[in-house]
């Protein structure tokens, strides 16, 4: 292994694990990488029935620099084991990083397109693997893609959806058009190796909106993926007009170094282009589920990774010793009303023990959820809000449990059926009480949720920092550093709240232990 030297390198590897795993904040049941950083899921899939998830890899300290692809492999998307390096920079056009890209089923051969940096450029780069996916070829043919499309003032350009339709190869490049907005530039191949030029396969509009708006388009998309919301696959020639035939172009807005948050479209991709219909939020969590990326497993479900960013100053997540989380993977579905919504893969559920249940009941005040506590939760509500109502859901909170919490972090989800100036309904993650550390990010996070009827299924997934909420289908993604290690839940109301059915489970860990930087 190439000889790691860095300024901010300064803690020998079996400490700079050690810090990780002594840290209160580092998750449990999400996939971390053994220490150092993480960020973008790379290369997820299912190949020969295991889960393989590649990931973006600074084994040297808890910082952005030399980035290899890490990787682990799973039977049940849930346990992990971690498995050698993938990639790493080598001498040519990935000498300064092996950054984000996708595995492919080249006839039988397993194949990863990335993009290798070099200096100030990122090219595409294919390697080949062993059947076991385990080693990796580099091919002599990178960059396979020499530069961005000539004649195009790019603001960026990085970042692969490669997939197969017919006889050739298609893929998309996230970039943007200066003065313009983000974009996916197109090219098809026969081999993955020469590439042809098709274009931009849709323009966004940095000028649509705010750029401090939640649904700003940003002036580079990265991590485009591209996949049919509905049933049938890419190029099948479907009829787009119905609502189980949409495609989903997905990516994150990036602005001159900033990532701001996950956004798609809803359209159809037909021929050389998508044509779009409707923009939609990711997830109301921004930044905090960032660069995702899905496959479809074996069992035609679309799953979903994303990479958890940390709301720590960079002095603390360095000396913490590990950065970064990959999100539990959760499955997209199409709902009728043309919008993706998720859930977590139901094999999360074997994670589950020590189950409580509570309810029904009406909801009002204050309540302590007796013997529902700690901060590895997994927490399902089935709840029925009348109109003008506000539910609250507090976890990690200070462990006495008083009324007056030193530290909680708070879901709220409030029923408005409009009229009157009405909001409307909303999912919102309250975290301004969520740590006494006055350098952590506390903002609120919101977003919509429709709640027909005012029902809502609620589910709270709490592992130490990392925060999953999923409020009818609507994921909240972020990260709380609470300063007291309270686990304490509670529920309040303001209105008429009925509660059907709180389940409450405490989750196993799914590592044993501290794990070696290079496997």
């Amino acid at each position: 292994m190439t000889e790691l030297t860095h300024p901010l390198a300064t803690v020998p590897r079996d400490e700079l694990v050690a810090r990780a795993e002594a840290d209160p904040h580092r998750p449990r049941f999400h996939f971390v990488s053994p220490a150092g950083w993480l960020n973008d899921p790379n290369g997820v899939g299912q190949w020969n029935g295991t889960y393989h998830l590649f990931y973006q890899y600074n084994p040297e300290g808890a910082f952005h620099h030399r980035i290899l692809w890490g990787h682990a492999t799973s039977q049940d998307l849930v346990r992990w084991t971690d498995q050698p390096v993938a990639l790493e920079p080598t001498p040519g056009p990935d000498a300064d990083g092996c950054w984000s890209g996708v595995l492919v089923n080249d006839r039988g051969t397993p194949t990863l397109v990335y993009s290798g940096r070099h200096g100030e450029r990122e090219l595409p780069c294919v390697a080949t693997g062993s059947p076991d996916l385990l080693a990796w070829t580099k091919s002599d043919a990178n960059p396979v893609i020499p530069g961005p499309p000539a004649g195009v003032e790019i603001t960026a350009y990085r970042d692969h959806c490669v997939w197969r339709e017919g006889s050739r190869w298609r893929q998309v490049v996230g970039s943007g058009i200066r003065g313009r907005g983000g974009t996916a530039f197109l090219y098809e191949s026969e081999d993955l190796r020469a590439w042809r030029y098709v274009g931009p396969l849709l323009i966004g509009d940095a000028s649509a909106s705010d750029p401090a708006d939640s649904s700003w388009e940003g002036t580079m998309w990265e991590c485009v993926d591209l996949f049919r919301a509905g049933t049938g696959t890419l190029g099948d020639g479907a009829d787009g007009g119905g609502g189980q035939s949409l495609d989903a172009l997905v990516f994150s807005a990036w602005d001159d170094g900033a990532t701001r948050h996950p956004l798609y479209w809803t359209g159809r991709y037909s021929g050389d282009s998508f044509t779009p219909q409707a923009l939609h939020r990711l997830d109301y969590g921004g930044r905090y589920f960032y660069a995702p990326q899905s496959f479809a497993d074996d069992s035609c479900r679309r799953v979903m990774f994303g990479w958890l960013q940390e709301g720590r100053t960079e002095e603390a997540v360095v000396a913490s010793g590990w950065s970064g989380v990959m999100s539990l993977p959760r499955v997209a579905t199409l709902n009728p009303a043309g919008e993706l919504e998720f859930a977590p893969v139901p094999e999360v559920e074997s994670l589950r023990h020590g189950h409580i249940r509570l309810g029904p009941q009406a909801v009002s005040g204050f309540k302590v959820v007796d013997g529902v506590e700690g901060n590895q939760l997994d927490l399902e509500l089935d709840l029925e809000l009348e109109p003008g109502s506000v539910f609250r859901l507090g976890v990690l909170g200070t462990p006495s449990g008083t009324r007056d919490m030193a530290e909680e972090t708070v879901v709220e989800v409030g029923y408005h059926v409009g009229g009157g100036g009405a909001e409307g309904s909303y999912v919102l993650l309250d975290r301004t009480r969520s740590s006494l550390d006055t350098s952590v990010d506390t903002g609120e996070l919101a977003g919509p949720v429709a709640l027909p009827g005012g029902g809502l299924r609620l589910r709270v997934i709490v592992d130490h920092s990392a925060l999953e909420v999923f409020a009818n289908g609507k994921p909240l993604t972020a990260r709380a550093y609470p300063t007291l290690g309270g686990g304490s839940v509670r529920i309040s109301a303001a209105g008429i709240v009925r509660l059907r059915q709180l389940d409450a489970w405490r989750m196993e860990d799914v590592f044993d232990g501290p794990r070696p930087l290079f496997p």
